[in-house]
């Protein structure tokens, strides 16, 4: 189904109800986006972003009820982000964010007619993906997001709709368009950029508007998502708890809190759940003994760990690959491989040298703009990256057989590795057992380009690359 409004007329319609703002008749105000988000106890949180003044109704098995106001319409004042002042700008939402719970057991619900996919207690088909907007970096990093090829975002979501998941996981990683697009770049003219609702609209919800239609999601936070980047945004639109005074990035004094939130398990049934991870400030490069973010991390391992004891079989959810190979190529033409995510490793590891609770079997993450899977013989789980869904491609191919002495982390040892690098796409899980998934990398045509099986904590693909 094609997006409600084009981003255009998107804008159109905000100015159009800014301008009529005191007029006291006017008609039924348009919905932007209407979603759903799991929730920190596993419960279908409704979403609503609108134009109009106030929320709208949304009618569940029958009876209608008015929906809460998540978020008011807000200019935010320019505050210190990963650019310079100069590149930066107030971040504008004239958009109001609303929300309802959605009861278990609800058989229908609906605003404005529009129907919302509602949360299965066993999830069977699960679509994963990440790293999905359009990059505009003022480091020389600019993405033509006005061609589908260069900016496929749109058809991946399309197909990964069709597919017909029952859940949809996202692994960080939404927004992009930080900076303009210089004036002698024609595949960006014209696009939004900054922090605001018209560069998240372009970036996520117009793209995505078919597949946030298809089913409920599970909505993980990147770096991008940081409260010196996207944050506002996320936290306003996206993250699924209430939202708080002061964990909403808006005044970077406030960062240590809103930078950080605990874990949370989504139920998958029959024995297995997902735990939702927030990694948004880790940093690959080591974290100091004293750094304040050492601590945080290491208190949310122990409460993923005591979350992971409520299901025999769990799958960690966070953005960065703690076990997982990335890929570096010097002046010369030498490739050298990266290693998992160092900051996680340090924190993590300060209680538990494995990095990841026993009871975690596989974990699904972004952040590397490619697909990869990686097995261990070793007690870790298996990792999987699905971070290849629309943001500018990583060109640098793993190896198809690894060094002897290659680890992603101290002591893991690897035993299956696929990858899939300079080419965009989705993955899915489908369940065939208590503890066994059917994973399938598909491409832009909606074509099968791997296949694997993932059983317990081990997992093996068919091609150890795909070209």
């Amino acid at each position: 189904m094609p997006p409600l409004f084009s981003v255009s007329v998107r804008g159109a319609l905000l100015a159009a109800f800014a301008t009529l703002s005191g007029c006291a008749a006017l008609a039924p105000q348009p919905t932007l986006s209407s979603f759903v988000v799991m929730g920190e106890d596993g419960a279908g949180v409704a979403r609503v972003l609108t134009a109009g003044a106030a929320c709208p109704t949304i009618r569940m098995d029958g009876v209608d009820v008015v929906m809460s106001v998540r978020s008011p319409a807000a200019t935010i004042a320019q505050r210190p982000t990963v650019s310079l002042p100069k590149d930066s700008k107030p971040s504008a939402f004239p958009v109001l964010a609303c929300e309802a719970r959605i009861p278990a057991g609800t058989a229908r619900a609906s605003v404005g007619g529009q129907s919302l996919p509602l949360p299965r207690a066993s999830p069977e088909r699960i679509v994963v993906i990440g790293d999905t907007g359009c990059r505009l970096k003022n480091t020389g990093d600019y993405q033509d997001c006005n061609r589908p090829d260069a900016y496929p975002f749109a058809r991946i979501a399309a197909l990964a709709a069709a597919w017909k998941p029952d859940l949809v996981v996202h692994v960080g990683d939404y927004h992009y368009r930080e900076n303009a697009c210089p004036a002698d770049r024609p595949g960006c003219a014209g696009s939004p950029w900054g922090y605001g609702w018209d560069t998240w609209d372009a970036d996520f919800f117009t793209p995505a508007s078919s597949l946030l239609k298809a089913a409920p999601w599970v909505m993980a936070r990147g770096n991008h998502e940081s409260c010196a980047r996207g944050g506002q945004g996320f936290l306003r639109f996206l993250d699924p708890r209430p939202l708080q005074n002061g964990r909403d990035c808006n005044e970077a004094a406030n960062d240590g809190i809103g930078d950080f939130s605990d874990p949370y398990p989504v139920a998958l049934g029959d024995g297995a759940q997902l735990i939702v991870f927030d990694t948004s400030s880790t940093t690959y490069k080591e974290l100091a003994p004293l750094d304040a973010r050492m601590a945080k991390f290491a208190d949310s391992y122990r409460k993923m760990e005591a979350l992971s004891r409520q299901a025999p079989y769990n799958i960690a959810v966070f953005h960065h690959p703690i076990l997982g190979f990335g890929a570096t190529r010097d002046k010369s033409g030498a490739v050298s491989l990266l290693n998992g995510d160092k900051g996680l490793q340090d924190a993590f590891g300060t209680i538990d040298p494995g990095l990841m609770p026993k009871a975690v079997k596989a974990v699904l993450s972004g952040h590397v703009h490619l697909w990869q899977q990686v097995s261990f013989s070793s007690a870790h789980p298996t990792q999987f990256i699905s971070g290849f869904s629309g943001t500018l491609e990583d060109i640098v191919p793993l190896p198809e057989t690894l060094p002897e002495t290659a680890q992603p982390a101290p002591g893991a040892m690897v035993e299956t590795l696929s990858s899939w690098v300079d080419g965009f796409g989705y993955m899915t899980m489908e369940r065939t057992d208590a503890e066994q998934w059917a994973v399938k990398v598909w491409d832009t045509e909606g074509r099968v380009r791997n296949t694997c099986t993932l059983t317990g904590s081990k997992s093996r693909c068919v091609k150890r690359q795909v070209y």
